[in-house]
């Protein structure tokens, strides 16, 4: 039975209308996925304000230090990939490769973002400064690893799991107590989007074969794909589940701890009717999977963890 594919020759989706240097430097690295991860870094930083004061400039630092080092990334895998992408009918109309944007900008661009993201650590606090050079060497990093591992999926997971950790450490400056709550918050993300990119992945199974590129689709094919990021995304629920049994909301609102199960139970419903959406043998609509059930879980998860802290702020369903 063949495989349906999404329509080829067609531009990636969530793109921006225009033709302006911004518009096209936005369309670039895909500003619109931003909606991924930067929830989880203000989920960090919602957690961490139970033990620490946040006030709104840290709220700013933490925002366009996330942006910057995503553009940064966005970018230098665009620069990176530019004449493997010329061959994929699927990207060959991304901007380095169509000509609408120039190697100089995209290395200016790349430049400036970084050194952004440093000067918001620097503006955070002295571990924030200290660990921003590694932050950006590994996601920097990533855009090598089709070249030598058939895992990347789980190198730009940890990457994005930098999020959560960087939202927390930039209000307390320290780590978490239990130790362990951000190291399983950031596994959650590691599952949660090591997984969903697996899934976009699925569109280029054939072609990373045939061009010597590394991924689970091309080495496992894609019902073997499909059924890696299932378990990845089972074990991605379970630690958002051991998360929020963990943190101190909870133990201050019951009601706020019964929101933050429901965000828990949210994100299981939307993995399962993202794992409907793609089928072996249909991907047409990796897309909306990618995309749209990704961006509903993060921006869900968020909305939750915001709720259950304004429920404790407003001393809102306290044990009696």
């Amino acid at each position: 039975m063949s495989t349906v594919l999404p329509p080829r020759g067609a531009r990636d989706g969530q793109l921006i209308s225009g033709q302006s240097l911004p518009v096209r430097l936005a369309n670039f690295v895909k500003l619109p996925h931003t909606v991924f991860a930067m929830p989880f870094a203000l989920v960090g930083v919602l957690f961490a304000s139970v033990v620490a004061p946040v006030s709104a400039g840290v709220v700013g630092w933490v925002i366009l230090a996330f942006t910057s080092a995503r553009f940064a990334a966005m970018a230098f895998n665009r620069l990176v990939d530019r004449d493997v992408d010329a061959l994929n009918p699927r990207t060959a109309m991304r901007e380095l490769p169509a000509g609408t944007l120039t190697v100089v900008q995209a290395r200016f661009s790349i430049v400036l973002s970084s050194g952004l993201f440093v000067l918001a650590s620097y503006m955070l606090n002295t571990l924030c400064f200290m660990l921003s050079p590694i932050a950006l060497l590994w996601v920097l990093g990533y855009s090598y690893t089709k070249r030598f591992t058939r895992w990347s999926h789980l190198w730009l997971g940890l990457g994005l799991s930098i999020a959560p950790v960087g939202g927390y450490l930039a209000v307390t400056g320290a780590w978490s107590e239990p130790w362990w709550l951000l190291c399983v918050l950031a596994l959650g993300v590691v599952c949660w989007s090591g997984g969903f990119d697996m899934i976009y992945a699925l569109q280029d199974a054939e072609f990373d074969r045939v061009h010597g590129l590394h991924s689970v689709p091309s080495t496992f094919g894609v019902s073997g794909a499909i059924a890696i990021a299932r378990v990845l995304h089972v074990l991605a629920v379970a630690c958002f589940a051991a998360v929020v049994a963990a943190q101190p909301l909870g133990t201050v609102s019951p009601l706020a701890q019964n929101v933050l199960w429901a965000a828990v139970g949210g994100v299981a419903l939307m993995l399962l009717w993202e794992h409907r959406l793609v089928k072996a043998h249909d991907l047409s609509r990796v897309d909306a999977a990618f995309f749209t059930m990704n961006g509903l879980i993060s921006l869900g998860f968020l909305g939750c963890v915001l709720v259950a802290r304004l429920l404790v702020a407003r001393g809102l369903g306290g044990a009696p």
